[in-house]
């Protein structure tokens, strides 16, 4: 049985298709040669990669003060309760990934940083803004309870609604609450 050229020819429509859409990416001086398939995706994550954040690896409060102020503001929630998960968290490392999959500075697991709209939770600015809406959703839905949305933050919803929440999640729960406390004090 020789190629399927119906398949072939669908596969080289999309590439059009996708050259097209991403030509206003590409570099002035190409615009007048026909571009690669390839170049144009290069283009496109050069593109992609000036709007990011070029904080990477170990991070501190200072450096990310600005994004974690905003989000706070933004979604009502304390800025030393952020500063206390991004600790705990991920120790202010924007590369974290803990042993079950979790990413970035507040350890998003992929699909919660997907329903979130997070395209890259390495990137300390998408991972900051997912992490604390996401805990803003949690403490709405828990009535302001801080800790009953730490625990679903940790855990899940389903755990915490049903009670079931491990130990491990008790533990991380007075971990960041000791450590909101101390921010707090000192101000």
């Amino acid at each position: 049985m020789g190629p399927n050229f119906n398949n072939i020819s669908r596969v080289l429509s999309r590439i059009d298709e996708i050259n097209r859409q991403f030509h206003t990416f590409q570099p002035p001086e190409t615009n007048t040669q026909k571009s690669k398939f390839i170049d144009v995706m290069n283009d496109v994550q050069r593109a992609r990669t000036k709007t990011k954040s070029n904080i990477s690896g170990k991070t501190s409060y200072p450096e990310l003060e600005d994004v974690i102020s905003e989000c706070a503001e933004k979604y009502n929630i304390d800025n030393e309760l952020i500063r206390a998960m991004i600790q705990v968290e991920s120790g202010w490392h924007t590369d974290a990934v803990s042993n079950k999959g979790a990413q970035g500075l507040m350890q998003l697991m992929p699909r919660t940083a997907a329903m979130l709209g997070v395209d890259d939770p390495f990137d300390p600015v998408q991972n900051i803004e997912g992490g604390v809406r996401y805990i803003s959703d949690l403490t709405d839905k828990y009535r302001g309870d801080i800790e009953k949305a730490l625990a679903a933050y940790n855990a899940g919803p389903a755990r915490v609604d049903s009670g079931n929440i491990p130990d491990v999640s008790k533990r991380y729960v007075k971990n960041i609450m000791a450590i909101y406390r101390k921010l707090r004090e000192v101000g």
